[in-house]
């Protein structure tokens, strides 16, 4: 097969990319794949990536369901599928002091990525992991979709194409020695970066790394490990970064000296899309200390200073008289109102002779993102280039962006991706990165662009604001039907995940539905023997700035789920675990309950006014329980902690996960802790309040995300043995299931079924809004006067 002709940015000579891969047939123990070595000034290899699935083992049911879309095919197989074409230009590059660089085409946001992607390297090459350096690989356009960080796919995307690079990389390592000495490569061993010869010759991998390059590109068969032979994979590792990140050494986006690039901040409107209709002291505040530049952008009123206090007191001097915004008129009750509008029918009968009904309608408010590191990047246009530095999940989709909005050549623009501080979605757009080269080209200087706290808040992206209905019918110990009607306003997916539903639009099961409601059907599924179910969305396009958030539909639609759940084995007289046990689909998923059961003493009695509550959720290939107790008493729930009441408190969680392969159950471990902390806050805590087109919270102390207060004093996650031998996504995971098994608990507890999320959000506000957000003009063409 000849090679394609695709240059690699790579060093010279450049190296040249890789055909498909080969492999032997699916169900051998052993599978050889083909490899690559690149043309390289030192050892540089590549393999391409291959789509593989598993299949559950089916329990008994006794009206089974259908297959559902994301049963067969799931949104990270449409990931890798997208992928695949370009996996071959992820190299790996053995250096001549023997240790092996990875440039990861991913975004580090805190979720240990360049620790388990660095474990795969080290297991295949039998190299220390402290031999391996993950890096983050700036924008590479030649990637297509293979740049995306999102839907809990990096580790499950790239857990073979790396493997079978390094595979390649100790291959060739080893054929180098063999040569050298004259003897056959099978009596050669590798141990810690050092290959030594049956007569005790050694030689470690730095000193073959040039012997070992290529001139012209090759290919190389090779074998990947089997798991019996794993040091690292499945074992429990720290975080590479561990250390920088306690000591304060780890570098983020606003962290870096880049020359001449001064504090800058934005000045934003009172309300969303809000515009500039003229600044009063503009002059005033250019001559104010620090201060350089002032200048109009189509999102505010940019300042640039000396330090970030003085941008900060230069934008509260701003006199400002702003346009109106696009949801001026916009509160809570009103986009509840347009969702009501916009729900689909449930299909099946209320009520019929033989069976009995059960319904609910639940919804979920606005959340935000919140990740720690505010909005921020750094920016130096030129008049014939630009240079970006912030943590971008999609990084080809910002330099196209952003290029377009400079008019340059997309070529002309290089994009760094930096570690971000957090994510949860939020980082999939670039809103920070393209502001700050908006203002840099306006200027002609650089600038490191922070947002302000509230900018995050008010300015953001947040979780869009939803309604969930369900009807369920059962009869004679059976469930007959189970609908599920989503009504969500619109998630944006212009970050890069549109276009790559468009691009594998043939290979869906399903055809085309649209970005949103594709995304639903390959990440939701009713994961009980429910006879006939159907879950369905349709979305409101209001404007708002919205985006995932750790889990995108999941947590909700799961919760609503789940709450339904519990009320059909109340209706049929059944104990809420063991109604689950008799329904789910599969052994996988009734092993995880059982295990969450056992552990978290299911059953056992509590006292008045706290209550167990248990969820179970299926999806990126991996299955989950969450059991949580909470005490729902009114002297728990009226205590005053930091002069505010702080509500019903979780006091235990058992979480039980199995993505298939635990690459590093450590790091597993830690993504479900946060995903734990996460489902609390969404159920109890956690929302925007909008009104008059803005939310009101515009700070931490006024977004009750999970706190020391509300944080349990007991957490157990535990981590099932591999299952499937290919790991599942973990990234999102932990969310789905703990906030619906609070929502549970807090039912049994109180003996009320909560509709709204959370259930805090309708009650007092918690808070004065600071500023106050100003009335409404008197009619669209009058002026708002306020400074954020």
């Amino acid at each position: 097969m000849p090679l394609p002709d695709v240059p690699l940015p790579t060093p010279n000579p450049p190296p040249v990319v890789v055909p498909e891969l080969k492999s032997s047939p699916r169900g051998m123990d052993r599978r050889r794949f083909l490899g690559y070595v690149l043309a390289a000034p030192t050892l540089v290899v590549a393999a391409r990536l291959a789509v593989d699935t598993t299949q559950p083992q089916v329990a008994g049911a006794a009206i089974p369901s259908l297959p559902e879309p994301s049963d067969l095919f799931d949104l990270g197989d449409l990931q890798d599928l997208a992928a695949s074409p370009t996996s071959g230009l992820i190299s790996i590059m053995v250096n001549s002091n023997g240790t092996a660089s990875f440039a990861l085409p991913r975004a580090e946001v805190g979720q240990g990525i360049t620790t388990s992607v660095g474990m795969l390297i080290a297991e295949e090459m039998d190299l220390p992991l402290s031999d391996v350096v993950v890096t983050l690989a700036d924008a590479r356009p030649e990637l297509v979709f293979n740049q995306l960080t999102g839907g809990s796919n990096t580790t499950r995307s790239l857990y073979q194409p790396v493997r079978i690079a390094a595979a390649t990389a100790r291959a060739r390592l080893l054929s180098t020695a063999a040569a050298k000495w004259g003897v056959p490569v099978s009596s050669l061993t590798t141990r810690n970066g050092v290959i030594t010869s049956s007569t005790g010759k050694t030689a470690t991998y730095g000193s073959l790394a040039t012997a070992s390059a290529a001139s012209q590109p090759s290919s190389l068969s090779v074998e990947l490990k089997p798991a019996s032979e794993f040091t690292l994979i499945g074992t429990s590792q720290n975080r590479v970064d561990a250390l920088a990140s306690v000591t304060g050494t780890k570098v983020f986006a606003m962290d870096l000296e880049v020359p001449n690039a001064l504090p800058t901040m934005v000045c934003r409107p009172p309300t969303i899309n809000g515009t500039v209709r003229s600044v009063a002291n503009l002059n005033a505040v250019k001559n104010m200390p620090g201060i350089t530049d002032v200048v109009t952008i189509s999102t505010g009123v940019a300042v640039r200073g000396a330090t970030f206090g003085q941008c900060i007191d230069a934008v509260d001097a701003l006199a400002v008289t702003w346009g109106p915004g696009t949801e001026d008129t916009q509160s809570d009750a009103t986009v509840l109102a347009e969702l009501k509008k916009a729900e689909l029918p449930l299909l099946a009968p209320p009520l019929n002779l033989l069976a009995s009904t059960v319904e609910g309608d639940f919804t979920f408010y606005f959340r935000s993102n919140s990740p720690l590191e505010t909005n921020c990047a750094i920016a130096d246009v030129r008049a014939n280039r630009a240079e970006i530095w912030s943590s971008l999940k999609s990084p080809i989709i910002a330099q196209q962006t952003i290029a377009e909005k400079l008019g340059l050549p997309q070529s002309a623009v290089t994009v760094h991706v930096m570690t971000g501080g957090g994510s949860f979605g939020r980082h999939l757009f670039f809103d920070a990165a393209s502001e700050a080269a908006e203002i840099s080209q306006k200027l002609g200087k650089p600038v490191k662009l922070m947002w302000h706290r509230t900018d995050d808040f008010r300015h953001g992206r947040t979780h869009p604001m939803a309604t969930s209905r369900i009807r369920a019918s059962f009869a004679a110990g059976n469930v007959l039907t189970f609908e599920q009607r989503h009504t969500s306003v619109s998630t944006d997916f212009t970050h890069g995940f549109g276009e790559m539903i468009s691009s594998q639009l043939a290979e869906l099961p399903f055809g085309n539905l649209g970005y949103a409601e594709t995304i639903f059907e390959l990440t939701q599924n009713v994961p009980y023997n429910f006879g006939i179910t159907s879950q369905l969305l349709n979305e409101v396009d209001m404007g708002f700035h919205t985006g995932s958030m750790r889990n995108i539909y999941s947590p909700d639609v799961c919760t609503a789920l789940e709450l339904i759940v519990d009320q059909i084995a109340k209706g049929m007289s059944m104990d809420p675990y063991k109604f689950r046990r008799q329904f789910l689909k599969d052994a996988r998923s009734q092993a995880v309950l059982d295990k969450a059961a056992q552990v978290g003493d299911w059953g056992r009695n509590m006292p008045a006014g706290t209550a167990q509550g248990i969820a179970f959720h299926a999806e990126y290939k991996g299955v989950c329980a969450a059991l949580v107790e909470i005490d729902c008493t009114p002297q728990t729930v009226n205590r005053v902690v930091a002069e505010a009441c702080t509500g019903p408190r979780v006091t235990k969680v058992v979480f039980v996960v199995d993505v298939g392969l635990p690459v590093n159950p450590r790091g597993l471990e830690a993504q479900m802790l946060g995903g734990i902390m996460d489902g609390i806050a969404q159920t109890l805590t956690s929302s925007l309040h909008f009104a008059n087109g803005i939310p009101l919270e515009g700070s931490w102390d006024n977004y009750f995300y999970t706190r020391q207060w509300n944080v349990p004093p007991e957490v157990n996650v535990i981590v099932m043995p591999p299952t499937t031998g290919q790991p599942g996504g973990a990234g999102e995971f932990g969310v789905a299931a703990s906030m619906a098994a609070v929502a549970c608990a807090y039912a049994r507890a109180t003996g009320t079924i909560p509709t709204s999320f959370p259930i805090n959000h309708n009650g007092p506000l918690g808070f004065t809004p600071t500023p106050v957000i100003p009335p409404l003009p008197e009619s669209p063409t009058d002026g708002l006067s306020n400074t954020f």
